[in-house]
């Protein structure tokens, strides 16, 4: 027989043929069983094989800090707790993704878990201040990411049409957010503003990737309804950073009233200044014919990038850091697409994705741990839910009213709303920043009180927003948007995929091809289908 060949020529016995993988391949009508048999044989393969490299990596990196900090890697030390937050965040991730809702919520949940139940509530363990360095590492990487997704390309076709939606419902939800938190909460009103910005950010996190799947499926693409929603979604959170970040570094100001007044537009020029320099000094270095070209410009973009945001903070100017990022990674994008990139083949897009995979559940998990269970006891979560759901009321009315005078049936602009319920990446990103700021300006308990009510009103938008903007997108696109006129979208996107995974793993190899970078061949799977219609 050709098997027992095989057997002695690798010199296996027959004892071993039942449990390797090789020589017992299931039938593709094999039922549930036979392929999860199939699943644990030898050696290792699929899915099987991948969680047992996790568990072996999370577990040489456990002993690697045991090793070289140890108490502080044992139960009870911060380290300990930091790996247990990750891990735990990831597991939870890979099973919410077996639902209709984001993987976010899994870690945001766990994060929580780990802090407030009994027994397991490892997550109290974890420094503050390193918890909030990380957020604010995470922080940055977002920020770069929100900026170098901006295409310019993109953003001349949709121009108008992006900024109205992004910066009306914005500046109006953060207003009336802030009257209520006024009134009705006590808060100054420069802290009801600041919670007005961060509840009126648009998330990118459910957005974009639910944009991605409705271009993929062929829905609203004829119209450039995705295309439109993605620009708007990143302009918006740009609009909703700012405006945080200048009302907060006012919050702070202990100056007379005429240097409060400008120091918001002080810290909106000294960010734009920032980001601008620094996003051409990038067009230059390195040169563009250097080896290894995507390393040393994600290096440099990510290096200034948290240089900006702690150095800004240290100055007193925290929000020109944010502000400054963002542009600085939008302006070097520019010049990168103009001096061998393009806006179909950006390859640093897929290396900040990568990083985005590791600060993901690192960030979640440590704002779903920042709440404790006796701040959602305080009597004020009703008002802040109220609070929440007025806000959202104020902004889906006017995002229905700004989609008027765009080339949208009724239909159309009811999905365009829609889309704009969903908040949780920058809620995150920006809703303990408020919190860290106050602690180390060493603010006064009231202060420190407004803070964290913040930090808390921000989990719970998350918490409600979310699971109902990516339910409330998935359910209503295949009724509300047109099926595109094209019958072979889903082929393109079939053909293109394997195309972009070999793509976006040469160029993480650091390899600089200038006959790779300058072809216009291999297209992104979003791109396709955004450029052909």
């Amino acid at each position: 027989m050709a098997g027992s060949g095989n057997e002695q020529s690798n010199g296996s016995t027959p004892r071993c043929i039942p449990c390797l993988a090789e020589y017992n391949e299931p039938d593709e009508d094999a039922g549930c069983f036979e392929r999860l048999k199939y699943a644990f044989m030898c050696p290792p393969h699929g899915k099987v094989a991948m969680w047992i490299s996790k568990i072996l990596a999370a577990v040489a990196i456990w002993g690697t800090f045991w090793a070289i900090l140890g108490d502080e890697a044992l139960p009870g030390g911060n380290f300990f707790s930091i790996l247990v937050l990750i891990y735990a965040c990831v597991i939870a991730a890979a099973l919410v993704e077996l639902t209709p809702f984001p993987s976010l919520l899994g870690m945001l949940l766990v994060g929580f878990c780990l802090r407030n139940i009994p027994k397991i509530d490892v997550g109290r363990d974890i420094d503050k201040s390193w918890a909030s360095t990380l957020r604010t590492i995470a922080l940055v990487v977002i920020l770069i990411r929100a900026g170098s997704g901006l295409d310019p390309n993109a953003l001349k076709k949709v121009k108008w049409m992006a900024l109205r939606l992004a910066f009306f419902p914005c500046v109006v939800e953060a207003a009336v957010d802030a009257v209520i938190a006024h009134f009705l909460l006590d808060f100054p009103w420069m802290w009801a503003f600041v919670m007005g910005f961060v509840f009126s950010a648009v998330s990118p996190a459910v957005v974009v990737p639910s944009m991605i799947g409705v271009q993929e499926r062929g829905l609203g693409v004829d119209e450039g309804i995705p295309t439109l929603l993605i620009a708007a979604c990143s302009v918006n959170d740009v609009i909703a950073i700012s405006g945080f970040g200048i009302v907060l570094g006012m919050s702070f100001s202990n100056a007379n009233l005429i240097y409060n007044i400008f120091h918001g537009p002080l810290e909106l020029v000294i960010g734009v200044a920032f980001g601008v320099f620094s996003g051409v000094l990038f067009w230059f270095i390195p040169n563009k014919n250097s080896k290894n070209l995507l390393m040393y410009r994600f290096i440099m973009v990510t290096a200034f990038g948290l240089l900006a945001t702690f150095g800004f903070r240290v100055a007193k100017f925290p929000g020109a850091g944010a502000l400054g990022t963002l542009i600085m990674a939008f302006v070097a994008g520019i010049g990168w697409r103009h001096r061998g990139w393009t806006s179909t083949d950006y390859p640093i897009k897929g290396v900040l994705a990568k990083c985005w995979k590791v600060f993901q559940p690192l960030l979640f998990g440590l704002i779903g741990n920042a709440v404790s269970i006796e701040n959602l006891q305080s009597g004020d979560i009703g008002i802040g839910v109220g609070m929440l759901f007025i806000g959202l009321a104020a902004r889906l009315a006017v995002t229905f009213l700004s989609s008027f005078g765009m080339d949208f049936n009724l239909k159309e602009k009811l999905f365009i709303t829609i889309s704009w319920l969903p908040k949780a990446t920058v809620q995150a990103a920006i809703g303990p920043v408020a919190l860290d700021t106050a602690r180390q300006e060493n603010a006064s308990e009231d202060v420190i009180a407004i803070a964290t009510s913040i930090l808390t009103f921000a989990v719970l938008s998350i918490l409600i927003t979310a699971p109902l903007g990516a339910a409330g997108i998935g359910l209503t696109a295949p009724i509300l948007l047109k099926k595109s006129t094209r019958v072979d979208v889903d082929e393109d996107v079939e053909a293109l995929e394997s195309k972009e995974s070999e793509k976006q793993d040469h160029h993480l190899n650091g390899v600089n091809n200038p006959a790779f970078q300058n072809s216009q061949s291999d297209v992104s799977v979003s791109e396709v289908i955004t450029t052909k219609f």
